[in-house]
């Protein structure tokens, strides 16, 4: 599959939390049992903001270093076949990029070699164990149960 039939594929969400808007960015279906197999690891890379001013969104300079970071990492690592991009959320003075990996230190000296000429963004990244994908799983759950109320 093509990454423009993929993109075909993806919706944009919109939840609540707090009485604020979060929007949702993904492909609305799991991939192949053989790519999931192989990407055991759910990585999210998170940066907070201050958006009280902006619904609990982003500023338009902060929104605009986020893109920044997030096409670095589709087009350099992201290529390579390093990772699997699952969603994104913005909302609620959170921004969060989440892939799936298989490797913790081949993602990480990728991710630093394609930032290297970046300034120091305001995030964290977080690994957690998921060979299942049960977190995408309940996203794509979370989305099909709201949109068939």
């Amino acid at each position: 599959m093509t990454a423009n039939a993929e993109e075909e594929k993806g919706i944009i969400g919109r939840v609540y939390e707090d009485g604020l808007p979060v929007i949702y960015k993904f492909v609305n279906e799991l991939p192949q049992d053989s790519v999931r197999s192989n990407l055991s690891w759910l990585t999210v890379i998170s940066w907070k903001y201050d958006g009280e001013s902006n619904n609990g969104m982003p500023l338009n300079d902060e929104n605009q270093s986020m893109i920044v970071l997030e096409d670095a990492i589709e087009d350099h690592i992201e290529k390579d076949q390093v990772l699997r991009h699952v969603y994104s959320r913005t909302g609620n003075n959170l921004k969060e990029l989440v892939y799936y990996i298989h490797d913790q230190d081949k993602f990480l000296e990728a991710f630093n070699k394609a930032l290297s000429g970046h300034p120091r963004y305001p995030i964290e990244i977080n690994f957690y164990q998921d060979a299942e994908w049960e977190d995408f799983k309940r996203l794509l759950n979370d989305f099909e149960t709201a949109a068939n109320k």
